[in-house]
């Protein structure tokens, strides 16, 4: 009936200030809801473990639930990215076992990202980074640049690219993942110095 009918809210943002504004705790379970595969597929990345991920995802929503009224955030999702990416590092951190897993198939740096390199990121489109990508290209580390190049300027699929490097898909995943943040800081920073002197 539509006199029950949810209101829709036009962005993150909006429904944010909503809840907190009402405290209204489905407010947030809708704001949770919107991001939760990204939420389980980043954890399911980074802690590589289907339980883990899934005890990590409910880990996070009860954290977000207590800490987000404390919190100014001008863009939801990219706050939450970095949110999700530090709470896995740090279960990383404090699990010897998966420490030792993560190290042994991926690249990835133990230290905590920084938020405004975060909104860097997220800010670098699709477009802007194909079109600075090649000369970029060459400012990266030697496997994540073959693998960005075969993947994103090749066409080559992640078994292709396994076909001809030997690397394994987790190998290959994760170089392309890394290689493709460390590109758009790369793209920022270029764009910034054009600006400066321009």
């Amino acid at each position: 009936m539509w006199l029950f009918k949810k209101k829709e809210y036009s962005s993150d943002e909006e429904l944010l200030r909503h809840y907190k504004k009402s405290g209204d705790k489905e407010l947030f379970a809708d704001l949770f809801k919107k991001h939760v595969s990204m939420v389980y597929g980043t954890c399911l990345f980074y802690l590589q473990d289907k339980n883990e991920a899934q005890d990590a995802t409910m880990q996070l929503f009860e954290k977000l639930l207590l800490d987000i009224n404390n919190r100014e955030i001008d863009n939801f999702k990219g706050w939450l990215s970095f949110v999700v990416r530090n709470h896995c590092i740090s279960l990383i951190r404090k699990n010897k076992s998966l420490t030792k897993n993560i190290k042994s198939y991926y690249e990835f740096e133990y230290e905590t990202p920084d938020l405004e390199q975060e909104e860097k990121i997220n800010a670098t489109s699709e477009d802007k980074l194909l079109e600075n990508m090649k000369a970029c290209l060459p400012k990266l580390k030697e496997n994540q640049r073959l693998c960005v190049e075969l993947f994103y300027l090749k066409n080559k699929s992640y078994q292709d690219i396994a076909n001809e490097t030997q690397f394994s898909l987790n190998e290959i995943k994760s170089y392309i993942q890394n290689g493709k943040r460390n590109l758009k800081l790369l793209i920022e920073e270029q764009t910034r110095i054009k600006n400066k002197n321009a």
